[in-house]
């Protein structure tokens, strides 16, 4: 199953995607994550440490020139069928794994952006992304889970066909409901339209009716836990709050039918 996480910068969407993760292996699946998020955090706050964080594969000169480049023609639709194995980095389980079940594996793949490769034109290292993951999206029999930026572009119309959700992701605040609007209409013109809307730090009160808003909904409050250990911990897992978080992920897998 494909699972794309969106939504505006700051509102949770890379910790939703974490706990997801740990959620899903905990409970025998075995998950890809693609950190396809400017702020480059999935790892960290999946439990790494910034020593043992990928390099984001827009960086790899080596590979792009090697894909792109291959017998001195420009390829658009280069074979990357191995290199998940290759620049994926095994996450470890936080949390013990569900009664009588072998727990799964984690595996991280650092895309990068666009803005991360230095000056100049990035579309050879744009397609390679693409390419890659497209890949992971459309050929990976494991659960995907994607963490993207605001938008959907990343994904592209051939792609989001083969993802079976997304998750918008929203603090409670009108600007960050406007953002998960359009995030949902675009996602909607490209037929993605298996959506959940999650609310963050949710306080009360009834989300507005917005246009492209999922109206469907589940909220997590604010997490004492979280806010303890934020300055010390870039680590969103084995929070004294995991029971909330499970049951939450729990719901946002049964509305999206997954």
């Amino acid at each position: 199953m494909k699972i794309a996480f969106a939504g505006k910068g700051g509102v949770g969407k890379t910790s939703l995607a974490a706990w997801t993760a740990d959620w899903l292996a905990r409970n025998g699946k075995n998950v890809w994550m693609v950190d396809a998020d400017t702020a480059l955090s999935l790892g960290s706050a999946s439990g790494l440490s910034l020593e043992e964080l990928p390099e984001p594969l827009i960086c790899r000169e080596d590979l792009v020139r090697d894909r792109i480049h291959a017998g001195g023609f420009l390829n658009l639709n280069p074979d990357v069928g191995d290199l998940p194995e290759a620049l994926g980095v095994d996450l470890p389980l936080i949390g013990e794994p569900a009664p009588g079940v072998t727990p799964g594996r984690k595996r991280l793949i650092v895309m990068g952006a666009v803005t991360n490769a230095g000056g100049g034109c990035a579309c050879d290292a744009n397609a390679l992304l693409k390419a890659l993951l497209a890949h992971i999206v459309m050929d990976r029999d494991d659960w995907v889970l994607v963490d993207l930026e605001a938008g959907v572009e990343h994904l592209g119309r051939g792609t989001v066909a083969h993802v079976d959700g997304l998750v918008v992701v929203s603090e409670p605040s009108m600007r960050s409901l406007q953002t998960g609007a359009e995030v949902g209409r675009m996602a909607s013109d490209l037929g993605l339209t298996n959506q959940a809307l999650v609310i963050n730090r949710y306080m009360g009160g009834e989300p507005p009716k917005l246009d492209g808003l999922p109206q469907w909904s589940v909220q997590i409050p604010p997490l004492d836990g979280l806010v303890e250990r934020q300055m010390t911990d870039a680590s969103v897992l084995g929070l004294p709050e995991t029971g909330v978080l499970d049951a939450t992920i729990e719901k946002v897998l049964n509305k999206l039918g997954l």
